[in-house]
């Protein structure tokens, strides 16, 4: 069959699978530098706003910008924070400014320096999940003590991959410390993962239900918080009272799984 300028399939052709017409609008924002991996057409306001660098939901996936817009009050538990914007969320601060630990958002303010002619400092938040953590949901719930504060050493039982511990890890501050001890290797993992960035958490991958394999590595601490999954998990959690708590100030919690 000869070619024709003119004939249907040199139309289709041209347009088509060319610079111009249909096809080649067409391919020019879907498979150019346009459209949804490029930088113009209908896909360059999607992937500007999904997966580009400042867009709304690939921005609100790995923090939440505060500024003017949200105001950090303290809590009235020391080491906890709220964070007072559209929706008021806990929150705590970030040990790892720019790290997230479980894809908790991230909030960002800037606050005043408390001497003169010295620029404000950005100080980064995390908020803290309630539906993720047993002792946030507790801190909404009205719990009259937390007793975990500001350089407290607290012992951690059932830590799995450090959802809580990280945030235990922010309230105690860089003066604390959080044994965290966890028997399951997998996310036991993920916790000496974690606390690479967290100097303060010292992950002991080990059974909770004898302490004595790991008692030479803690010392006396001041709360244990304990949320193993097992069945008699209160005797256990008594016979590791008898082993850190002894001559030292203490508190205790005890959560069923």
């Amino acid at each position: 069959m000869s070619f024709r300028p003119g004939s249907r399939g040199g139309s289709r052709g041209g347009s088509r699978g060319g610079f111009g017409g249909r096809g080649g609008s067409r391919g020019g924002s879907r498979g150019g530098f346009g459209d949804r991996g490029g930088f113009g057409g209908r896909g360059g306001s999607r992937g500007g706003s999904r997966g580009g660098f400042g867009g709304a939901r690939g921005g609100a996936a790995g923090g939440a910008r505060g500024g003017a817009k949200v105001v950090i009050e303290p809590h009235r538990h020391a080491g906890v924070y709220i964070a007072r914007g559209k929706e008021d969320l806990l929150v705590t601060k970030n040990m790892a400014p720019g790290d997230s630990v479980y894809g908790e958002k991230r909030i960002s303010v800037e606050e005043p320096s408390k001497e003169d002619g010295v620029p404000p400092t950005k100080v980064e938040y995390r908020v803290w999940n309630p539906f993720r953590s047993k002792l946030a949901a507790g801190i909404m719930g009205g719990l009259d003590e937390l007793f975990i504060t500001p350089g407290k050493k607290v012992l951690y039982l059932g830590a799995a991959s450090g959802t809580s511990v990280s945030h235990v890890s922010d309230v105690v501050g860089p003066e604390g410390v959080v044994y965290a001890v966890e028997f399951s290797h997998r996310p036991g993992r993920e916790l000496i993962s974690m606390a690479k960035k967290r100097p303060n958490i010292i992950p002991i991958i080990e059974d909770a239900r004898h302490p004595q394999k790991y008692r030479m590595l803690i010392g006396m601490v001041d709360c244990v918080f304990a949320d193993v999954a097992q069945p008699d998990q209160a005797r256990y959690y008594c016979i590791e009272l008898s082993y850190v708590l002894e001559g030292s100030r203490w508190c205790r919690y005890l959560y069923q799984s």
